[in-house]
């Protein structure tokens, strides 16, 4: 009898360990796919990318129409204006952005990781000074109430506009508006004027503004452009040169399919398809080859214009400190550019 109840013993604690060990491998395997998920988590935050409604960061938005950014980790984040991308950037919510050339000179002037990857565009004629009809001319302006977006772009546009007919932004009222806000401010009254843009140029046109100035009086001064943070070139770089290829891939098919395009892309920006195309005739969008040629620096016409942008910033005290912004131009990434 003790013989059987030591074998019972035996088996039992056999079964046991038989359990035990099962039970211990299967806490093994649930820590192990713990971390290996933790690290695919990890390995695969996404890419937050900023931009406003402007035509020229529209190709960001039709390469994710076409699903040119499909399994890859990148995040379009709609902004009301260059001003909240600005603020967005600093505060570490995203990690690159399509904004103006002034306003990387901006960041770069607190910030030393901006990199510009991308020219998108440039403006010939998009950004506008928009008055009553019966304001003749920019002169016109004096002692009126003007709409700027003061802090960004806006500030810089009305002084160079005033500068060319010798007046400055003391001669004229300035009422610092967003952007949402300048269509409804001119037509409510409450300005005589505003400097704006995209679609809101495009409506109050269609109501009878008069133009009064417009960038093509300032060749090559605005210059709307993809920043990134100079560690997430290192840190995401798939899916960053993702992000690239697919704006030019995008950028291409707008060119060879512009109807198609503009269908995609209107609904975003409240205008129709054939007002969209409209609006791109106020910019003309540098392809692969004359990004690389501009941020390698082998078409010095970039570099040059925007040290001049800098110095006028500087002038007119929009720039807080000189920048040199020959390290902020970086073509790593339009050089590998594939699709």
């Amino acid at each position: 009898m003790l013989k059987n109840l030591l074998m019972f013993d035996l088996k039992f604690w056999k079964k046991v360990s038989r359990k035990l060990k099962s039970f211990m491998l299967g806490i093994a395997t649930v820590t192990l796919c713990t971390v290996i998920l933790a690290s695919c988590t990890k390995a695969e935050a996404p890419l937050r990318v900023g931009a406003n409604v402007w035509p020229g960061y529209e190709t960001l938005y039709l390469a994710r129409s076409l699903g040119y950014y499909d399994n890859t980790p990148i995040r379009l984040v709609d902004y009301p204006s260059g001003t909240e991308e600005v603020r967005a950037y600093r505060n570490g919510e995203i990690e690159a952005a399509g904004i103006s050339i002034d306003q990387a000179l901006v960041l770069a002037a607190t910030n030393p990781d901006v990199k510009i990857v991308v020219v998108m565009d440039f403006s010939n004629g998009g950004d506008v000074i928009l008055g009553k009809p019966e304001i003749p001319n920019l002169q016109g302006l004096k002692n009126r109430p003007v709409g700027v977006e003061s802090t960004a772009l806006g500030a810089f546009i009305i002084t160079r506009a005033l500068e060319q007919k010798g007046m400055s932004p003391k001669d004229i009222k300035i009422v610092s508006l967003g952007v949402s806000e300048h269509e409804r401010a001119f037509k409510n009254g409450k300005v005589d004027a505003v400097v704006t843009f995209g679609s809101a140029r495009t409506k109050l046109l269609a109501v009878g503004a008069k133009q009064l100035f417009d960038s093509s009086q300032i060749p090559g001064e605005i210059v709307d452009v993809l920043i990134v943070r100079d560690d997430v070139i290192n840190k995401q770089p798939k899916a960053l040169q993702a992000l690239v290829d697919g704006r030019f891939r995008a950028l291409d098919y707008l060119t060879k399919n512009p109807k198609d395009a503009a269908i995609r892309i209107a609904p975003r920006t409240g205008v129709t398809p054939e007002q969209f195309l409209e609006s791109l005739k106020g910019l003309s969008s540098p392809n692969l080859q004359e990004n690389q040629k501009l941020l390698g620096k082998t078409d010095p016409s970039l570099l040059n214009g925007v040290k001049r942008l800098s110095q006028v910033m500087l002038e007119n005290k929009l720039l807080p400190k000189a920048v040199n912004p020959a390290p902020l131009l970086d073509d790593k990434l339009v050089k590998q550019v594939k699709y």
